[in-house]
């Protein structure tokens, strides 16, 4: 079958001004069509500069990104030496390649960070996925919701992650992390060499400001940062430091309006008792999920657990068991909290939330 093709006859002089009027006609009505054309998305999105998103080659600078200036997007930092490099914002992935001697503070990211070949550098990092590879002398405050990986790496110190400033609850809920997730302590070094260890924890009184200072650039001072161990938006744990007695604790919180802020509150109290916080996880559980964990006490916090994750925070030191209880008793009388009944049950209770929590999350 052949194609057809109309061929545009020439107008006869007499209809000339006539197909004017009908052009100009058609000209109007597409322009109003054109107005009234829906606007999509797509057709209004801003082109994404890479240069917008990277810092390349500096040295001996201060520079940043303000809140609301990455915006989930994919960042990269490379070849810089003796700079301070702040990202306030939350992103997509970042990867940090060939640093020396530089200060980093990275914001809330929703997948990977990945150091590579960098020596000499102190960081805060709140991240999905932590992994170095070919890097020496890293200090690291990090909360990691994964398991962190170091590769051929040497000298890697670890502390948890702990700042504070308006806009960074709300980037942690943007990338999708959740502040009570933080494997810091639980690295797993991909690449172990016999009778070395290739990292360790950084001291228990290690300042944040003294390994990465506030910035000192005009434009970055406008953040309102505290480092103050109190305020910091991801609750400071002992991780895998030797715990200061054999008696724990397991109080758990059920999702509802003010979960968070009934967990850190409990927090607040018992730390201000002399309590120490060793891990905390938020994580959805199921009806055998709970028999397993909560035993005899399963059938009344089940249809809780339809609502959400709950939060799970373990305390230790001695009479742990006796200060939660009562502190949950005083200033939590209207809500369902599970708490350990005893010392002897504590440690299982423990175990066993853990273990199942570690399960669920692949750990």
């Amino acid at each position: 079958m052949g194609c057809f093709f109309s061929r545009r006859r020439k107008p006869a002089q007499g209809g000339q001004q006539q197909q004017q009027q009908q052009q100009q006609q058609a000209g109007a009505g597409q322009d109003a069509a054109e107005q009234k054309a829906p606007q999509y998305s797509w057709d209004q999105r801003a082109k994404i500069d890479p240069k917008d998103y990277t810092f390349s080659g500096l040295k001996s600078e201060t520079v940043g990104r303000l809140p609301g200036k990455v915006a989930g997007q994919q960042f990269v930092i490379q070849d810089c030496e003796n700079c301070s490099i702040y990202i306030f914002d939350h992103s997509a992935t970042i990867t940090i390649d060939d640093c020396i001697n530089c200060q980093i503070f990275l914001g809330p990211v929703k997948g990977s960070v990945f150091f590579r070949d960098c020596k000499d550098c102190k960081c805060i990092v709140a991240c999905q996925q932590f992994r170095t590879r070919d890097c020496r002398k890293l200090e690291v405050f990090l909360c990691c919701a994964t398991q962190p990986i170091i590769e051929s790496s040497t000298g890697m110190k670890f502390g948890c992650f702990q700042y504070y400033y308006p806009e960074l609850a709300l980037q942690f809920k943007d990338a999708g992390l959740s502040i009570f997730n933080n494997t810091w302590s639980n690295i797993h070094d991909f690449t172990p060499v016999s009778g070395e260890n290739n990292w360790g924890l950084l001291p228990e009184t290690a300042v944040v400001q003294d390994y990465v200072p506030l910035p000192s650039s005009e434009e970055l001072k406008a953040v309102r940062i505290s480092t103050d161990a109190t305020r910091s938006i991801v609750p400071i744990t002992r991780g895998r430091r030797q715990k200061s007695s054999d008696e724990s604790c397991l109080a758990v919180f059920f999702a509802g309006d003010y979960t968070t802020a009934n967990a850190r509150k409990l927090i607040d109290e018992m730390t201000g008792k002399g309590f120490q916080l060793v891990q905390t996880k938020e994580v959805l559980m199921k009806a055998e999920d709970a028999h397993r964990v909560f035993q005899q006490c399963a059938s009344e916090f089940i249809p809780l657990l339809e609502k959400g994750p709950v939060v799970a925070l373990e305390f230790n030191g001695d009479g742990a068991v006796e200060g939660c209880q009562s502190t949950i008793s005083e200033v939590f009388s209207g809500t369902k909290v599970f708490v350990s009944e005893s010392k002897a049950s504590a440690s299982q209770d423990v175990d066993n939330f853990y273990n199942f929590a570690d399960m669920q999350m692949g750990m």
